[in-house]
């Protein structure tokens, strides 16, 4: 049985290809909230297409077409004894990757969207509850953490509003507006949304203000709201790392990053009863599709609601 060449080595890949691959990586950690486990096998996925486009002298992402997706999947079916389930999910990982370059303006459309993938089942995402949400809020503490009213800032933040991680970091100095309580961001595919903040984060942005982000703000710092210990722009990996850090100090078992409080963040929401379009709204979701996620979600909670305390659950 024909089986496919080895996956590429980095080594053999054009510079530039190699650099889009661990951004995507990074991405799917960071932004994503994807296991390590995941990354591994995007990681292996796309090697073996970037493998094929090199073979085929077509390695530069910024001319990627729908021929070399097509021309990939043929040689996928035809040259490897691969199970349709291992083929679907490699293709998986070269749609993401596709519309990541989207998300990055290497292309301009999604080459790999007239491909057709057999339906998957959704991992339902990870919460935190009212505990875990709590304790890690209150996580930062003044004598171990330098920029404690920062980071504290930032978890309320992301808790409050949903943001993602990019655009927490890219936040302008006065995207907040005090006076209505909304937070300008500036979301997937440069759409501008409002988002309503509660007062307890209004206040918590106003102490970080008054407090950190003088000691951090310097004649070059760029204008962002939230800046490194070096008065730079915050690298995303830096808040996953920080989020990650906070959550092992509590002693959360579950794997914890900036998407988990987003998701508690949409969870908390419908739990309250708020309705599927706000909660899109919110988000940035294109589709509402993607939010009903959520309602997933709950609905597992309210099961074990029912069996725990149902005479006859």
């Amino acid at each position: 049985m024909p089986t496919l060449p080895p996956r590429a080595d980095l080594c053999d890949l054009p510079s530039e290809a190699v650099r889009w691959l661990r951004e995507f990586l990074d991405y799917l950690l960071i932004e994503c909230g994807r296991s390590q486990n995941t990354r591994i096998a995007y990681r292996g996925d796309l090697l073996t297409f970037l493998g094929c486009l090199h073979e085929r002298g077509r390695c530069d992402l910024r001319k990627l077409c729908a021929t070399d997706v097509e021309a990939f999947l043929h040689h996928i079916r035809t040259q490897s004894d691969w199970q349709v389930s291992t083929i679907s999910r490699v293709l998986a990982s070269v749609r993401m990757f596709c519309r990541f370059l989207v998300l990055q303006n290497l292309q301009d459309r999604d080459v790999s969207a007239s491909i057709d993938l057999p339906k998957r089942g959704r991992y339902l995402p990870t919460v935190l509850n009212e505990t875990e949400l709590r304790d890690l809020l209150a996580a930062p503490n003044n004598e171990l953490d330098p920029f404690s009213t920062r980071d504290r800032t930032i978890l309320i933040l992301f808790y409050a509003t949903g943001l993602r991680v990019s655009e927490l970091v890219n936040l302008p100095r006065r995207a907040l507006d005090e006076t209505d309580g909304l937070l300008r961001v500036l979301g997937k595919g440069n759409k501008e949304r409002l988002i309503p903040v509660a007062p307890r984060a209004v206040q918590a942005v106003n102490d970080y203000l008054e407090s950190d982000y003088r000691r951090l703000k310097t004649p070059v710092s760029p204008d962002r709201l939230f800046l490194s210990n070096r008065g730079k722009a915050f690298h995303r990996t830096a808040v996953y790392t920080m989020v990650k850090r906070y959550a092992q100090r509590i002693g959360i078992v579950k794997s914890v990053s900036p998407h988990t409080l987003r998701h508690s963040f949409a969870t908390s929401l419908l739990a309250g009863g708020a309705d599927l379009r706000s909660v899109q709204d919110m988000l940035g979701h294109a589709s509402v599709a993607t939010t009903q996620i959520y309602t997933h979600v709950d609905a597992k909670r309210l099961q074990s609601i029912h069996q725990k305390f149902h005479p006859r659950g």
